[in-house]
């Protein structure tokens, strides 16, 4: 079994964790009928996380409306929540989160692009991209990142209306204490249960062994065989929905709604995150919590297009 996530051995008794719904949201930065943001909707039940449905959301008012909805939720959305501090600095960015994130919205798309395409070239070759402390910690992409995957362009979409909607982040923004959001990283839990990639937009990929590669993960989940350790309680025609799904975008709205509930059994106000988590930077739910204040202080040389493991990325 990979090494246990962060603070699991410590779990306090969060008495009221049943009463709050928990989502896990795989995120795009083009929301459409052909590829939607997926939000996998659950509850807490002992050592289960109950699996109630799954909705899609093919526009932004729909994404919008699900962040506005009434708490008590604890919603997990797969897109970097921050910016390296290293970069944000460089380019002569906010330091605060709040101002950072609006800043950025004013940008526009265009000039967000540009500026991080201009600030890449001004960097070593093998450094290329500026990395958050978590990203190193979860061996996922820096959220500079444009292509393949475009995770600048998920943090460009889905941090402002984060903001807008009046959210709490944990760690990073205080806001309405009973709609909480975490960021996850589905790959992250994936890695750990298999190193075998599972999905692919691309139909030449979409092969019968990555469909068996899904299912063995949503045969982990179920049994409890993974480091978050719950149960998934699903019914037999959604777990064969979720291996038949060859992008894996309701599968990893799953893996992030066991993120959530990790998050939501840790309780406020860190839900699981580190002490020392760089308000600027945020980090991924369930990475492991070593040096994640090092990352606002150190150059980082690891550039994410090295590293990825093939169809286990964001997009």
């Amino acid at each position: 079994m990979p090494p246990t996530a962060a603070g699991a051995d410590d779990v306090p008794v969060v008495p009221a964790a049943r009463a709050w719904r928990l989502l896990g949201v795989d995120f795009t930065s083009a929301p459409r009928q052909a590829k939607p943001i997926v939000a996998a909707h659950g509850r807490l039940d002992g050592a289960c996380v109950v699996l109630e449905r799954i909705e899609t959301l093919t526009d932004w008012t729909a994404f919008e409306a699900l962040l506005t909805r009434d708490g008590p939720w604890l919603g997990a959305f797969d897109f970097p929540f921050g910016l390296p501090r290293e970069a944000s600095h460089d380019l002569g960015w906010p330091q605060a989160w709040p101002a950072l994130v609006a800043h950025c919205a004013g940008l526009g798309r265009p000039a967000f692009r540009a500026a991080l395409d201009v600030y890449r070239e001004t960097r070593p070759i093998g450094s290329r991209y500026a990395h958050r402390a978590t990203d190193h910690a979860a061996r996922s992409h820096s959220p500079l990142k444009l292509v393949n995957p475009p995770v600048g362009l998920m943090f460009l979409e889905g941090a402002p209306r984060l903001l807008a909607a009046g959210v709490s982040l944990p760690a990073m923004h205080e806001a309405d204490p009973h709609r909480v959001a975490v960021e996850a990283y589905p790959g992250l839990l994936a890695r750990a249960i298999t190193a075998q990639p599972y999905k692919s937009d691309e139909r030449r990929k979409q092969t019968p062994a990555r469909a068996q590669v899904r299912k063995s993960l949503v045969d982990a989940l179920r049994r409890g065989e993974h480091p978050l350790g719950k149960r998934l309680d699903v019914d037999g025609r959604e777990a064969e929905a979720l291996v038949a799904d060859a992008g894996g975008d309701r599968l990893d709205a799953v893996l992030a709604l066991m993120q959530a509930a990790w998050c939501l059994e840790r309780g406020a106000p860190g839900y699981g995150l580190p002490a020392d988590v760089d308000p600027l930077e945020g980090w991924i739910a369930t990475a492991p919590p070593s040096s994640a204040a090092a990352g606002s202080r150190t150059l980082h040389a690891a550039d994410a297009a090295s590293g990825a493991a093939t169809g286990n990325a964001r997009r």
